[in-house]
């Protein structure tokens, strides 16, 4: 069943599905099944990368069947604007220690690998045995630097996109979908 809020207009946008509802539950499931069997007799440890990604990881961790533990870090570099301003800054560091534990980092969209270079500069330092990231949507043509993704929902076309945890100026994160804005007929970039 489709969103009441799935397309039509939003305060001063317009708000259109891109990846449906229906689309990130099968995905979601999907690589759930993938990390219970690649981390399988690991001593998992998921760290979620704030705001955006809450709502990905939330429905993630409970794709996986195995233990885990999970926290958050926050890290920023867009503010109320619609592209990265390439200086990260770490908002809220982990609760936990992940010494010598198998991390999974878990983001919401990849782009430019500015952020998750420094987000991975950062837990580097904390001494984890491993570390994967598993992204919602990656946005490959938008990448300055290499670093390879573990696991990837979608691979999206230069877009800027909002919903299931993805804002714009800290608004429509709650939409069950991920969707695009248009303003004035233009879809925004």
């Amino acid at each position: 069943m489709q969103s009441e809020r799935a397309q039509g207009r939003i305060g001063e946008e317009e708000v259109e599905v891109y990846i449906s509802e229906e689309e990130i539950r099968k995905k979601v499931a999907e690589l759930g099944a993938v990390i219970t069997r690649d981390y399988e007799g690991k001593d998992l440890f998921v760290v979620a990368v704030l705001r955006g990604a809450i709502f990905f990881a939330v429905d993630l961790v409970r794709a996986v069947d195995l233990p885990l533990v999970l926290d958050f870090v926050q890290i920023s570099s867009y503010g109320d604007s619609t592209e990265s301003n390439g200086r990260a800054k770490i908002t809220r560091e982990l609760d936990l220690s992940i010494k010598d534990k198998d991390v999974l980092v878990v983001e919401d969209i990849v782009d430019t690998r500015h952020t998750l270079f420094n987000l991975l500069s950062f837990l580097r330092s904390k001494f984890p045995r491993s570390i994967r990231i598993c992204t919602l949507l990656n946005k490959r043509e938008r990448a300055e630097r290499e670093i390879p993704l573990d696991y990837v929902g979608f691979s999206i076309e230069n877009l800027f996109v909002i919903g299931y945890g993805l804002d714009y100026a800290q608004r429509y994160r709650n939409l069950p979908f991920v969707g695009v804005l248009r303003k004035g007929g233009e879809i925004l970039r």
